[in-house]
């Protein structure tokens, strides 16, 4: 039997922002393997954007330690920012330039050869259904679109690990069914994917493995239709979620 390694590993991972009084990951121990496509929901300001930060290299922590593709995020962030990719919550587009051009752009940062990047760059916008409209300019695309081309500058580099923070947020139902369906496909594909939102209805769907975090910590985490099972009185998994998490906003 093979053995599966993991491909994201925290070992009592914690970070506390400067001048805050309390943590923000508080001794999060998470292990991620390599093939799956993981779940990870919580609350606003519950902690997931900032392990996506860590996870990124993009911030330090104050303690423990985190490891992703087997390298340290404190000694290797090089080498782990060209095995991953990040697609973040806020399009990070260049609303003047045209969707080809940003994809060149982000290509290029990532040092793909310019013959292959123009090949991967017309692949991905015909599979994201964007050919026709990919030498207009951004800020002329529409919510669902930017949030495809957002995607696309992503995984242009073929990422082992690709981190996705809410995705779908706010856009049409058939641009979040194309992302739904293309994520599948990178996933079969052997590409390791880190998935935070607020829809469980998109968790339930495409998640075998969970972690629900709050407050900073992991409170629950394993597959979604037995955390359910194994739960008082809850009928799905958004039942479960405000039985670990409560119902006060979270503004």
């Amino acid at each position: 039997m093979d053995v599966v390694e993991a491909i994201f590993s925290a070992k009592n991972l914690s970070l506390t922002y400067k001048g805050a009084l309390t943590p923000s990951l508080d001794q999060v121990n998470l292990d991620i393997m390599k093939g799956e496509l993981f779940g990870l929901i919580g609350p606003n300001g519950a902690g997931k954007t900032t392990l996506i930060s860590l996870s990124a290299t993009l911030l330090k922590p104050s303690s423990g330690s985190l490891e992703i593709c087997g390298e340290d995020i404190c000694t290797q962030a090089g080498r782990i920012r060209k095995l991953t990719g990040l697609v973040p919550q806020e399009p990070a587009l260049y609303l003047s330039l045209t969707g080809r051009e940003n994809l060149r752009y982000y290509g290029t940062l990532y040092g793909i050869e310019k013959n292959r990047l123009n090949k991967e760059i017309d692949r991905h916008l015909k599979l994201f259904g964007l050919s026709a409209k990919a030498n207009q300019r951004v800020e002329t695309y529409s919510g669902g679109m930017k949030r495809r081309i957002n995607l696309l500058a992503g995984i242009l580099h073929r990422p082992r690990l690709l981190f996705l923070d809410e995705p779908t947020v706010g856009i049409d139902a058939q641009s979040r069914n194309m992302i739904m369906e293309n994520l599948q496909i990178l996933n079969k594909k052997g590409v390791t994917i880190i998935y935070t939102t607020h829809y469980m209805e998109e968790i339930e769907k495409l998640c075998k493995r969970i972690a629900v975090i709050d407050k900073g910590r992991i409170i629950a985490q394993g597959n979604p239709g037995r955390l359910v099972a194994q739960s008082s009185g809850c009928k799905n998994l958004s039942d479960l979620f405000f039985a670990l998490t409560g119902k006060r906003l979270r503004d």
